[in-house]
Formats: structure tokens, C-alpha cells, sequence
């Protein structure tokens, strides 16, 4: 693991550790901090040919990162924030399709898209009773980041091992994030939201350009 990502790993754990002891107004100032990190060592790496679509997808999370940490001021922050993740996982998405296949697809890949449209549909009959004016851009979103999970479950079958399953480990983390962070808004409240949808998320990140950056390595 290069120094950078060693670093990463450092804060990441001292950030978790404020929000695990409530130290919310502490960590709040540390949570920008994160994701630069992962764009760091993505430019710093050896030039791929996807390389423009990882650092573009890391950037528009980031912007996501800083815009939800005014989320308690207005509505709006929220809905800017979801553009933001809708827009990067958008890219998440361009980024697997284009990642070299070493093998062919699976009929395996049938059963793990089953299982992502049932968890798609759960999601929606558990939040919309209570999203209101949100049923459609929640929808978008969640069918989004639905279709990023089942490009990685489909990468898993394409891509070169060990690396496919850092980027599958990755997507799930990333969906168990924004399940979280969803279930804890719209449904119903959840002890530790904070830490929980925090840890899953930079967790995420991480295997996803750890694993991406990996597999580019020449």
C-alpha cells in the first residue's frame, strides 16, 4: 500500500473514532479531507485509459461529500447532494463497462441481477410511504446506484482476480452506505447513523479505486 493510501487509512480511522464518541463538530471538519486522499493517488498513478472517469467520479463524490455536510440547513442541500452520487455513479457505471474482460460473463450474473432488483424494489416499498415530493428523484437514484451494483457483481465474472472482488466488495459497501443513509432519513432514525454510513462509505471508496487502479497496473 503506497504511503498515500497509508494516510488515508490513518484519518479515515481517527474520523470514525470521533463520530463513534460523538465528537460530531470535530469530524465535521475532517470529512472534506477524505476523498482527496483517493484523488491524489488516482492522478498520481501510472495514466490509464479510464483513469479521467475514476478521478471525475471521485471528484463528484466529493462535491457530494461537502454539499451533504449542509444538509441540515435546507432541503436543497440534500437534493444537490443526491445529484452529486447520482453523477458519480453514473460515472462508477461508464467506469466498469470499460474495464478490460478476461473472461465472459457467467450464467451466475442472471441470479446476482435477480437479487439486486429485489433489493431495489424492498428499498422503495420500505421508503416511499414517507418520501413525498422525493418518490422520483430517490427512485432515479436508487435504480442508479442498483445498476453501478450489478455492473460491478458483472465485473466480478469479467475482470482479473484478486481485483474484481475488491471493486464487488467496494459496490456493496457503497450500497450498504447509501441504504443506511436513506433508512435513517426517510424510515426511521438509527443509532450511530453517522459512524455506520461513514464507515461503509469511505470503506467503499476505498476498494473501488484500490481495486480499479489495481487492475490498470501495468
Amino acid at each position: 500500500m503506497s504511503k498515500n493510501l497509508k494516510l488515508f487509512v490513518g484519518v479515515s480511522i481517527f474520523y470514525l473514532l470521533l463520530l463513534l464518541l460523538d465528537k460530531i463538530d470535530f469530524a465535521w471538519y475532517l470529512k472534506p479531507v477524505l476523498v482527496p486522499f483517493l484523488i491524489y493517488e488516482t492522478f498520481t498513478a501510472a495514466t490509464f485509459k479510464t483513469k479521467k472517469i475514476l478521478l471525475s467520479a471521485l471528484f463528484f463524490s466529493w462535491v457530494g461529500d461537502v454539499v451533504l455536510m449542509f444538509a441540515d440547513k435546507g432541503e436543497l442541500y440534500f437534493i444537490f447532494g443526491l445529484v452529486s452520487f447520482l453523477i458519480a455513479h453514473i460515472l462508477f457505471i461508464v467506469l466498469f463497462s470499460k474495464q478490460e474482460k478476461v473472461r465472459p460473463d457467467s450464467k451466475l450474473l442472471v441470479g446476482g441481477v435477480l437479487l439486486v432488483v429485489l433489493y431495489l424494489w424492498g428499498m422503495l416499498y420500505v421508503l416511499f410511504p414517507s418520501l413525498g415530493d422525493l418518490k422520483i428523484p430517490v427512485t432515479v437514484y436508487a435504480s442508479t446506484i442498483s445498476l453501478m451494483f450489478i455492473m460491478a457483481i458483472k465485473g466480478y465474472f469479467n475482470w482479473k482476480t484478486p481485483h474484481n472482488v475488491t471493486i464487488l466488495l467496494g459496490a456493496i459497501f457503497f450500497v450498504c452506505s447509501d441504504s443506511i443513509l436513506a433508512i435513517n432519513k426517510f424510515h426511521m432514525e438509527l443509532p450511530k447513523s453517522g459512524f455506520l454510513i461513514m464507515s461503509t462509505y469511505i470503506t467503499a471508496q476505498f476498494l473501488i479505486t484500490k481495486g480499479i487502479l489495481n487492475l490498470n497496473k501495468q
